[in-house]
């Protein structure tokens, strides 16, 4: 990686890391994610969170490890509504392959060496009875035995151990009232951790890049009932993406149940984790209950974003530098585009009441999305604004986007047409374009 690279990296994910630090995390780590070569490097991630000060309860599954083990003992379990059924012959051998697992990923996190994120650093790793278990019962004359479901979660003791900055581990095999165990699916556990918890993300890894669209390249973002009707496509196919499958039903309860975001991404794609998390884009599928993208009203909180949007356009020449102090001034005129936290458009109205005019200036987005119209989005909303205040026309100054302000509708006018106090501060040596756009012939719905 050249040095450009590697400083414009380390930028980038610098608001994603002050906008982490001090959340809660659930990381659901399947059986499949674990059996892969590439899990030390998910193990090594996800204590590079915690040194970030990221709290993480991390839940593993063992379905293909279970499989292998109760196959080489010769044990042959039946399934009833796709949840395996647990005698006690079957629950021994879970035992034994749930408890190995755990004492290996803890061994891996407790690990403190030169090679590891964690060089130099002490990391906890906690387990313990924080999920009460009961059992599933009778179904339909099937018995379950030993499967069982979520009863209880000791929310105050996980958040104990978080706030002492542990990393809180869960397997699928927890304790009932009555002093017995029973094995329970890794995504019931992590959804329910993540819905009492309050999380503010549920992450999962599946083989591929996330949920991929019929040309093979990974969706972005999916709403809850759009990852429904991925389940159902899914079904009709008798699809073998049993890791996605399962994360998608999780992630639609967790989202409908007040978790904010839930992200998959794939095992096999090295530091996929910290991709998704510290990187504009991501790399994998988020499931939100809402889009990650709101068009707002700015606030005194987004100084810092808008000034590193509009800075490098002051730099170039295209827009007329403004000083932090007069932004502070001018932020309630100003509307932006928040895509997670980070704000990666903004556009504002600069009032000019007496000619019953408004200015749209400082329009900035993030080179990574100029190319899905945000520029026109930001436009419509400072139109709609400048209509219900009640302006006629809007105004704009330009030395290089006049053909985009033609195309939005704007007519070239001369610098008489400006507000008398905008004329008078007019830059003869910018010799900037004046564009203009009437607002009484818009249509009401623009």
């Amino acid at each position: 990686m050249r040095t450009t690279e590697l400083v414009d990296g380390f930028r980038q994910s610098t608001p994603y890391v002050n906008a982490h630090r001090g959340k809660t995390f659930v990381i659901m780590l399947g059986g499949e994610a674990i059996d892969q070569p590439g899990c030390r490097s998910i193990i090594n991630d996800i204590a590079l969170l915690t040194s970030l000060g990221i709290k993480i309860v991390l839940v593993f599954g063992a379905r293909p490890q279970i499989n292998d083990a109760l196959c080489d003992a010769g044990i042959i379990t039946q399934f009833h509504n796709d949840v395996r059924v647990t005698d006690n012959e079957s629950l021994k051998v879970i035992k034994q392959v749930a408890g190995a697992m755990q004492l290996d990923i803890t061994a891996r996190l407790s690990k403190s060496l030169s090679s590891t994120p964690m060089s130099g650093s002490n990391l906890n790793v906690v387990s313990g009875n924080f999920v009460i278990s009961q059992p599933l019962g009778i179904d339909n004359g099937v018995d379950y035995h030993h499967s069982g479901k979520v009863r209880r979660i000791d929310v105050d003791g996980i958040r104990h151990q978080l706030n002492n900055n542990s990393i809180v581990l869960l397997g699928p095999i927890t304790a009932s009232v009555t002093g017995e165990s029973f094995n329970l699916t890794a995504e019931e556990i992590a959804t329910q951790v993540a819905l009492k918890l309050n999380a503010d993300k549920m992450l999962g890894f599946c083989k591929e890049a996330g949920i991929l669209d019929e040309n093979g390249e990974a969706l972005a973002e999916l709403m809850p009932n759009e990852a429904e009707q991925v389940l159902a496509r899914y079904r009709e196919q008798g699809s073998t993406c049993m890791s996605a499958s399962v994360f998608l039903q999780a992630s639609i309860d967790a989202c409908r149940g007040g978790v904010h975001r839930c992200h998959l991404m794939s095992y096999e794609e090295d530091g996929a984790l910290l991709q998704e998390l510290f990187s504009l884009d991501g790399i994998g599928t988020q499931i939100a209950p809402q889009s990650s993208e709101q068009l707002r009203s700015a606030t005194i909180s987004d100084i810092n974003g808008i000034i590193n949007l509009i800075r490098p356009l002051e730099e170039q020449g295209y827009l007329v530098r403004r000083s932090r102090e007069q932004l502070e001034i001018e932020i309630e005129q100003f509307t932006v585009i928040d895509r997670d936290g980070v704000i990666i458009a903004c556009a504002a109205l600069y009032p000019f009441d007496e000619e019953s005019m408004g200015e749209f200036a400082s329009l900035a987005v993030h080179p990574q999305y100029r190319d899905a119209d945000r520029g026109s989005i930001l436009l419509r909303s400072v139109i709609n604004k400048a209509k219900r205040i009640g302006y006629k026309s809007l105004f704009a100054l330009t030395t290089r986007s006049i053909h985009w302000f033609l195309e939005q509708g704007f007519d070239c006018v001369g610098v008489e047409d400006l507000p008398d106090k905008k004329r008078s501060l007019y830059n003869y040596q910018r010799r900037s374009k004046v564009l203009k756009l009437d607002l009484t012939r818009l249509p009401k719905n623009r």
